[in-house]
């Protein structure tokens, strides 16, 4: 199963690579801008690298895709351009490609975006929506905030959490349900939002 990650260099897109390289069901393409990343990816167990700009032409990085993984984000440089553009551009590109599937990695809040994110939220927003209405199977996960800390292994799921006190999540606990989202039926054409719980991952995802 051929997978193209979108920000595959990342902090968690590197974690979905390194995920998929533990799994021989997998074929990784790592999309990456700089060519001078290349080894490094590679190092985490990337399989193929693939050189691409979501502000640019992405035609070619999703031909002979079975899925995309959408792990990019601009870190506040490029919102529109990256975080919603680069993410339609690709989901476009996907859906004329053939691809089966794809997941988008989002954000808790674009149901109702405000705050010091409220830009970036609504970019996520519009491209979900794009996402949702372009005709591709996908699933779009919205995590809480992304932490860097040990992964717990356990998860709490909702279509709409109301109570979001304790918001943060691993990112390593993120990656590897973005990765299980490839194949899970019942996520097809699903949009959640995750947080840290107390149920292991897989069991979570079935209750989806």
């Amino acid at each position: 199963m051929k997978i193209l990650i979108a920000g595959s260099h990342g902090t968690t897109g590197k974690q979905v690579v390194e995920i998929l390289a533990r799994n021989d069901v997998y074929e990784s393409y790592a999309m990456i801008r700089d060519e001078e990343q290349a080894d490094e990816m590679r190092r985490l167990g990337a399989d193929h690298i693939v050189v691409a700009d979501l502000e640019g032409d992405v035609t070619e990085a999703v031909q002979g895709m079975d899925a995309v993984i959408f792990a990019a984000g601009s870190k506040g440089k490029n919102v529109v351009g990256v975080d919603q553009q680069g993410a339609e551009k690709l989901t476009d590109a996907a859906k004329a490609a053939g691809v089966s599937h794809f997941v988008m990695l989002s954000s808790i809040g674009t149901d109702n975006p405000g705050g010091e994110l409220k830009e970036y939220l609504i970019a996520k927003a519009k491209a979900d929506e794009h996402l949702q209405q372009s005709g591709l199977s996908y699933t779009i996960v919205r995590p809480g905030h992304l932490g860097n800390g040990a992964p717990t292994g356990k998860i709490k799921v909702a279509e709409h959490f109301s109570e979001r006190s304790n918001t943060q999540i691993p990112r390593a606990d993120v990656a590897a349900v973005l990765v299980s989202a490839l194949e899970k039926d019942n996520l097809r054409n699903k949009t959640f939002e995750l947080l840290t719980g107390d149920t292991p991952i897989q069991e979570a995802l079935r209750q989806v």
